[in-house]
């Protein structure tokens, strides 16, 4: 069953590390099968707190995500988006 990584961010504190951060995460998806299917696009708020922008990857399981998240690929980039902002992210499996 798909599943779907999102990251919601909140709060953006240092745009050059943000930038640093964009420049190489898709490096992170080689070998892991990951559709990306929203990322940073125009929002329209229905409901709950505002938020700046969201991305989110499609992944053939829970697992395959979250594979992707703990690779040390990604572990080596995401200190980055630590530092350069505040996110939520979670995995959630599709229907």
């Amino acid at each position: 069953m798909v599943a779907y990584a999102v990251f919601i961010r909140d709060r953006l504190r240092d745009p050059a590390t943000m930038q640093a951060y964009l420049d190489e995460v898709g490096a992170t998806f080689a070998g892991h099968q990951a559709t990306r299917l929203a990322g940073h696009g125009a929002l329209d708020m229905l409901e709950g707190a505002a938020m700046e922008s969201v991305v989110i990857t499609e992944f053939p399981s829970m697992e395959a995500a979250r594979a992707w998240y703990d690779s040390p690929a990604y572990h080596e980039v995401r200190r980055l988006r630590h530092l350069a902002a505040d996110y939520r992210a979670f995995i959630v499996a599709g229907v």
